[in-house]
């Protein structure tokens, strides 16, 4: 049996049911069972996954990015990733990508690091996915860093699903996972268990990376989470409801990546073959070695889907 747990929640009053993550990586091996528990529970996870060298090899691209502009704490090593409070509560609100962490500046410099978009192609998510899905899957170019400090404007992701933000086929999958341990205390990720069966739900306005936050009824209360270390990833759909956890730790930054994947035969909607930001891929690409990892979905005909501005709208949720 997983340990549960429960607690208050101070904004709704609601006692959470808490459990941990079910670790999948005994069903790889068994694409039929994969399925079947991505069904029932709406999300997979995964421990060490991923190999660490070029998780921690971005994780210091990324801190670089951040010493270089003066936010890292003087005298300790990079790799620690400590913040300094006060340097990067000088940079002001307006500069700051509040659902990212760090200035849009220097959110332009993570977005333009070969590696961070060369990590989704590897072997062994293209060959998860194409069991997942039972067919040849292709990630989405739109990779998201989120580069979690202490300043003012940054609050912890709300609970939400990501099909309303990305639409596209409701079979897409995304990928979380920290480059670095990131246990609970850290602000890791959470997932509302079998959530995905109530389709997608309203939203109200919060505070928060995307803005809004999905309106749960008082009976979803079963979340699980878990202590991530270095290679471990938590895959979800669409509508699966997430939110990530507020940091107890100020002075540190916790840094992950977010990626997506769908069958190649799905509908995809342009968006989501754009940059994550105001920028460009000719800009972006500026550099790199690797053409395997440009424009590689124009190898494809892709199909595109139209946009519905309706699932963004407030509405009254019903609950049974």
């Amino acid at each position: 049996m997983t340990p549960t747990s429960s607690v208050d929640t101070p904004a709704t009053g609601i006692r959470e049911q808490r459990s941990l993550f079910f670790d999948a990586t005994p069903l790889l091996d068994d694409p039929a069972a994969l399925r079947q528990r991505a069904e029932k529970d709406g999300y997979l996870f995964f421990k060490r996954f991923l190999p660490a060298e070029p998780l921690l090899e971005l994780r210091r691209q990324m801190l670089e990015i951040c010493a270089q502009r003066g936010w890292l704490a003087a005298g300790r090593d990079l790799m620690e990733g400590v913040i300094d409070e006060a340097a990067i509560n000088q940079v002001p609100p307006e500069q700051m990508r509040s659902d990212i962490g760090v200035s849009g500046e220097a959110y332009h410099a993570v977005q333009k690091l070969e590696l961070f978009h060369t990590i989704p192609h590897h072997p062994k998510f293209l060959s998860l996915y194409g069991k997942l899905f039972g067919k040849e899957a292709i990630p989405h170019p739109r990779h998201i860093a989120r580069m979690i400090t202490s300043h003012r404007v940054v609050s912890p992701t709300p609970p939400h699903q990501d099909f309303i933000h990305i639409q596209g086929t409701p079979k897409t999958w995304t990928c979380w996972f920290p480059l670095g341990n990131c246990p609970r205390e850290m602000g890791s990720l959470t997932v509302l268990r079998g959530s995905h069966h109530n389709g997608v739900v309203s939203v109200a306005p919060a505070q928060g990376a995307g803005g809004l936050a999905s309106v749960l009824c008082p009976n979803e209360i079963d979340w699980v989470e878990g202590d991530f270390e270095l290679g471990d990833i938590l895959t979800f759909t669409s509508c699966t409801v997430h939110r990530a956890l507020r940091s107890q730790h100020r002075n540190r930054i916790r840094l992950s990546c977010d990626i997506r994947f769908q069958a190649l035969d799905e509908e995809i909607h342009e968006n989501s073959l754009k940059p994550h930001g105001e920028y460009n891929w000719e800009d972006l690409y500026q550099g790199w070695k690797n053409p395997a990892v440009q424009y590689y979905w124009k190898n494809h005909e892709l199909r595109l889907s139209a946009w519905d501005p309706s699932l963004q709208w407030q509405k009254e949720r019903i609950c049974s």
